[in-house]
């Protein structure tokens, strides 16, 4: 039966005899471990596809949802430090075996007639591989992929004639990182490299499999061997222990993920994933007008002469043990990327940040708006739990606005405040003697009253309560951000206390051109209560 089913599919589809075909290749007599590395470099693509996609499916690819997203996936989504931690480490293994590879084709000569396609459509799935570390790195949205993106950019820039060109196509070219730059690297690292990619391994399996396997010198007599069973045997067992290391990095190393990225937090300083840390530290050789040496001279000369090599050294293959010429330069060049990325690893100062991981989660009421943080500090003020229940708090005379919030507009509740009993016949409710701007503040936060909110109003500080309405009264929405409502003119406040000082803040207030030049924030002259509240509530937002 089962016999028959395979006959029907290869008669109809022809994959059972492509199969067959593929194992039955024939390979050199000399053939062995060394040459697993190729199937262990598709086996870490296969692994990154699927876990990039199971990532895909709970990822917010958006900057303001990014980081929360992978936040979930990290603490919440069942499997998902598992997966997330495949698909991290999975990107440094593929690097790694990815250039292994190519150093065993260049040590053994394999690049040589008639081999030289093959070796650079490799060395173009080297840079295919790198492109997916740095598009991808930005991805987590937190300050170490925000800054590190920042310096690629401006590094990019800086390219001859063409500088400004990247930049305007990464979506960089005012010299920052946004959400331009972000939806570019998104489209590259999940929809374009993927496809181009694919396409170069189908071109590189065609072409190995067109010109086979290259033999050990002498070895083009002896009578050839399959592919299966013994190299699949091989192949598999080094797949295994691939799978089997990244698995145990997943578990034991988790990936990082820091604060959300902050661009405002000038004392973060930016480093680069290890595999560019070399590149890094070359720069530091090159400064001013030379920069550009090591950031594109040095690295176009040698993909450009690895480019050539098939075409330069045409002489005949030699044996492993002959080849002094290729060793001595792999290892001269392997102990120069590791002396220049331990040297980056070293003048690496400790960053002060705590992982966005293990902080200890803010309270609700850190994490609500500063509109509706005052709303629920006049409804405090009001007293409003003597006749309304909220989240089970509160005497029951009126409805519990927790279940009925949402169901009113904003106007329908700033004509009740003022006269409860014409919008509302019979209702023993006492109009409010409130402002335009607190009517609209204590109906934004009845709106949106939630078991968050709800919350927030039971254990907010006083300080922080206050420190809303004074936020509020002097329209500081207008151009500063707290917890995503605002404008962008000036910082986004969030997370000020790891950039300042509460002695800086406070002298910022009452003279901002003194400590910012150029500033347009007028100085504010507030009573010392106002001002310790405005400044307390601004540090206790995460």
């Amino acid at each position: 039966m089962l016999q028959g089913i395979l006959d029907w599919l290869d008669d109809r589809t022809g994959a059972v005899s492509a199969v067959r075909h593929f194992l039955d290749e024939d390979i050199p007599a000399s053939a062995g471990w060394h040459q697993v590395l190729g199937s262990v470099a598709l086996f870490c693509f296969m692994t990154q596809t699927v876990t990039g996609l199971l990532l895909a499916f709970n990822y917010g690819p958006t900057p303001g949802e990014a980081h929360a997203s992978v936040k979930y996936i990290m603490n919440e989504l069942t499997g998902g430090p598992l997966i997330r931690g495949i698909h991290h480490w999975g990107a440094s293994m593929m690097i790694i075996v990815v250039a292994l590879h190519m150093v065993q084709v260049l040590v053994w000569g394999a690049y040589k007639r008639p081999r030289e396609a093959t070796w650079i459509a490799g060395l173009v799935l080297l840079q295919l591989v790198l492109a997916f570390g740095l598009t991808g790195y930005l991805l987590p949205w937190d300050n170490r992929a925000y800054w590190g993106t920042v310096v690629t950019t401006q590094i990019a820039s800086k390219a001859p004639v063409i500088g400004q060109y990247l930049a305007r196509l990464m979506g960089a070219e005012d010299g920052t990182v946004g959400s331009i730059t972000f939806a570019r690297f998104y489209t590259l690292h999940v929809m374009l490299l993927p496809l181009i990619t694919t396409a170069t391994i189908g071109l590189h399996v065609f072409l190995v499999r067109r010109h086979g396997v290259t033999p050990a010198p002498g070895d083009e007599a002896k009578p050839k061997k399959k592919f299966y069973p013994q190299q699949v045997f091989k192949d598999t067992i080094a797949i295994f222990a691939a799978f089997l290391i990244l698995v145990v990095l997943a578990v034991a190393a988790q990936a990082p993920l820091g604060r959300i990225a902050d661009p405002t937090d000038t004392h973060y300083i930016p480093r680069p994933e290890w595999y560019f840390l070399f590149l890094f530290q070359t720069l530091k050789f090159f400064e001013g007008p030379l920069e550009i040496i090591g950031s594109m001279v040095l690295p176009g000369l040698a993909l450009t002469g690895l480019a050539l090599l098939p075409f330069i050294d045409r002489g005949q293959l030699k044996k492993v043990t002959q080849r002094t010429t290729a060793i001595l330069g792999v290892l001269l060049a392997g102990a120069t990327w590791a002396g220049l990325t331990a040297a980056a690893i070293r003048s690496t100062p400790p960053q002060i940040e705590d992982n966005g991981l293990t902080q200890t989660e803010p309270q609700s009421w850190q994490e609500v708006p500063p509109i509706e943080l005052s709303g629920a500090a006049l409804f405090r003020k009001e007293n409003c739990t003597q006749c309304h229940k909220v989240g089970g708090r509160g005497t029951a005379v009126g409805p519990d606005l927790v279940k009925t919030a949402g169901r009113r507009t904003a106007a329908w509740m700033i004509d009740h405040f003022r006269n409860p009993a014409a919008v509302v016949p019979g209702s023993e409710m006492p109009s409010f003697q409130l402002t335009e701007m607190q009517m609209n503040a204590l109906a934004a936060f009845l709106l949106k009253l939630n078991p968050k909110t709800a919350d927030a109003l039971a254990i907010a500080p006083e300080f922080a309560l206050e420190g809303a309405l004074v936020y509020q009264r002097f329209n500081c929405g207008v151009c500063h951000q707290v917890n995503g409502a605002g404008m962008k003119q000036g910082p986004v406040l969030n997370g000020l206390k790891r950039r300042r000082t509460r002695e800086w803040i406070i002298q910022h207030f009452r003279d901002p051109k003194k400590l910012s030049p150029g500033s347009t924030m007028p100085p504010y002259k507030l009573a010392d209560k106002d001002l310790n509240n405005l400044t307390d509530y601004l540090l206790s937002i995460e």
